[in-house]
């Protein structure tokens, strides 16, 4: 028969690097989520406008930071002063078309430009 020695007496286990994982996850977790209010664009579908349509045309389409309005590329700065002469009233309709390429980025870009300018009434349309 094999003799190892005295027996030793049984160690609990520690809880340390069980506490100390918990711990980096939870700090993990706190710093990866995302805390505050999403933000949305306020935007109506083309087919729920509650204004109807009046005037000449006002198309934006837009595609990776370029924007054309009635299919003239237009520079994003000047586009509020090139629909002024198309509005037949401020709160007309504009209708936005996103082009092949068109990021999510890229709609919330127009919109804000367009809502500093005074313009509200935005229809966006499905590509």
């Amino acid at each position: 028969m094999l003799h190892f020695g005295p027996a030793r007496a049984r160690r609990k286990p520690s809880l340390t690097p069980m506490i100390d994982v918990v711990f980096l996850l939870l700090v993990f977790f706190m710093l990866a989520a995302r805390f505050g209010q999403d933000v949305g664009l306020a935007l109506a579908p083309a087919g729920q406008a509650t204004a109807s349509y009046a005037g000449p045309p006002r198309l934006v389409e837009f595609a990776g930071g370029a924007v054309w309005l009635n299919g003239v590329e237009t520079d994003l700065l000047v586009l509020p002063d090139a629909l002024a002469p198309l509005m037949p009233d401020p709160d007309a309709l504009v209708i936005l078309r996103p082009r092949d390429g068109a990021s999510v980025q890229d709609a919330a870009r127009l919109t804000d430009a367009l809502r500093a300018a005074g313009l509200s009434s935005l229809v966006l349309m499905e590509p």
